[in-house]
């Protein structure tokens, strides 16, 4: 991509994220209900076409089929563009790690969603951030999850970690399986992948050097309260609602990038 095109989605990508990004913040703090939730919508579908990307949503318009009954929604992970492309779905509250909260401007747009944070080296806490998310999912929140842990090449995904599926059970509320793609002419591609010794900069340049992007956001049928007695089951159920969607039934290996380099593991 040119420098010229370059720079404009640079410029454009700021002007949406701190410009803009005050109004809504202001918007946000004043409002409630559904003209919150569509005016963050809109934000986030505009912070995504400013990077260059489309957005292509695949069944269902919103993650949650009734606003007063809370849902788990559980997503592979790819990249930092994911929160972006589930928000612009629905603005909804999200696990993450902790070292995001650290991030230059995303990790204050991530923390002021209303994320909550997850240490993964204190597993101790565990047992207490899967309390607050059944809190919120009782109250009727929407809550998403990247259940592999940690982010994959997009080509192919890593095991679901059943650990914070947990949070569904107490609730009593449904699952939504999600799936991201991350498409270059209508063909699956890494360049948005943000895995390996990437650092955030080189991997917002990369995305924001990328031609054609397309984000698809498949919305699969929820995995309704009772199907899975114990949250292994639970997470097994939804992966496997995950990989036919993604692979169509076929067995794929699963692949991590790591400076370049595919490793495979079985999955």
């Amino acid at each position: 991509m040119g420098v010229l095109r370059l720079v404009w989605r640079v410029c454009a990508a700021l002007t949406v994220l701190l410009v803009l990004g005050v109004v809504v913040a202001l918007f946000a703090l004043v409002v409630r209900g559904r003209w919150r939730e569509v005016v963050l919508r809109r934000w986030f579908r505009a912070l995504v076409r400013a990077f260059g990307a489309r957005l292509t949503v695949v069944g269902g318009p919103v993650f949650q089929a009734t606003p007063s009954r809370g849902v788990l929604v559980v997503s592979n992970h790819v990249s930092w563009f994911d929160e972006l492309a589930i928000d612009a779905v629905q603005p909804i509250r999200m696990v993450a790690k902790r070292d995001i909260r650290r991030w230059p401007v995303l990790g204050w747009l991530i923390t002021a969603a209303r994320t909550v944070y997850l240490d993964r080296e204190r597993l101790s806490l565990l047992p207490g951030t899967v309390a607050e998310l059944a809190s919120a999912l009782k109250d009727g929140a929407a809550v998403g999850i990247h259940a592999e842990g940690t982010t994959w090449c997009g080509l192919a995904s890593g095991r679901y970690r059943p650990a914070l599926f947990q949070a569904a059970l107490d609730a009593g509320v449904p699952v939504r399986p999600v799936v991201l793609r991350y498409l270059v002419s209508g063909s699956p591609a890494t360049g948005a992948a943000f895995v390996g010794s990437d650092t955030l900069v080189d991997s917002l340049l990369r995305v924001l050097r990328l031609r054609g992007l397309v984000v698809e956001v498949s919305v699969l049928d929820e995995v309704a309260p009772g199907r899975a007695s114990s949250r292994r089951e639970l997470a097994a159920l939804v992966q496997a609602s995950a990989e036919r969607a993604l692979y169509g039934g076929r067995s794929v290996p699963a692949q991590r990038v790591h400076g370049g380099v595919v490793e495979r593991e079985s999955v």
